[in-house]
């Protein structure tokens, strides 16, 4: 199984380094993680068929609408995880279609119960309700509601940005990266640029980010070097684009997607369809 960093958990990309920083020991409670494979690969054929697309449809509406962390405590939203799994599991059973989520949670809950002192538990928003499940009342404390701090408001957006959608409003999006002046809001901005039809202007940001500091959060090189290549290409200037492209394989970790996004840039120069 390849590293944490290939596993595409965003948030362990944060909370890692705030962990080290913190002095907070964090220990992998999911000895079967890689079973989830397994889960993903089912998800992606289930959602090539009409049926499949249908049972998936309702959960994408829920979980795909804002959401504060009081909102998981709450019934609710637990209730209808729970109802979402309840039906997954009656057509397809509990196996590798769920990824032996239910297994594996409880083996996860035999663990907290059996150590000593306080924790706090990182969890993928599915496997959140078959945990409680398992976990007794008493020794779990639920997310409480609270002011947003700035960093969340921040993370709020850098995460709207990623998920970029028709719908937003693009302008109010790129003022609000633009106060922000962090790296990863800087490579977002010029991803609303391209998404906006204005090629010239995602190159002048990321021409601008390549000649900072853009080592966190450690997704960011690879997609930052592999995106100034395509940009590179569109604008004519192939050999920027073979040295980003030749940049981010010599990365000692980049993600799978911005390596493939060079090694296609290597073999052709980058054009929109």
């Amino acid at each position: 199984m390849g590293s944490w960093r290939d596993q595409h958990d965003v948030p362990l990309f944060h909370v890692l380094p705030w962990a080290e920083r913190a002095k907070v020991p964090v220990e992998a409670l999911d000895a079967q993680a890689h079973l989830k494979v397994q889960a993903e690969q089912f998800r992606e054929a289930l959602g090539q068929y009409p049926k499949g697309q249908q049972i998936l449809e309702g959960l994408r509406e829920l979980l795909c609408r804002p959401h504060t962390p009081a909102d998981f405590a709450q019934a609710p939203l637990i209730e209808a995880l729970q109802a979402y799994h309840r039906e997954y599991e009656r057509f397809f059973g509990e196996g590798p279609a769920t990824g032996f989520r239910q297994r594996r949670m409880q083996q996860v809950a035999e663990r907290l119960r059996a150590s000593r002192g306080r924790w706090a538990v990182l969890v993928n928003l599915l496997d959140f309700p078959l945990l409680l499940e398992s976990l007794p009342e008493g020794i779990r404390q639920l997310p409480q509601d609270h002011p947003p701090t700035e960093l969340e408001r921040q993370r709020s957006i850098l995460d709207r940005a990623w998920r970029l959608h028709e719908a937003d409003d693009w302008a109010v999006l790129l003022q609000q990266l633009k106060e922000m002046e962090s790296p990863e809001a800087l490579y977002c901005a010029a991803q609303i640029y391209l998404a906006a039809g204005q090629p010239e202007d995602a190159f002048a940001l990321l021409e601008e980010l390549i000649h900072s500091n853009f080592q966190y959060p450690e997704y960011l090189p690879g997609y930052t070097l592999a995106r100034y290549g395509q940009l590179a290409d569109l604008l004519g200037q192939r050999e920027k684009a073979l040295r980003a492209y030749r940049a981010v394989l010599g990365l000692s970790w980049a993600p799978q997607e911005a390596r493939e996004m060079a090694l296609a840039g290597q073999r052709t120069p980058f054009r929109l369809d």
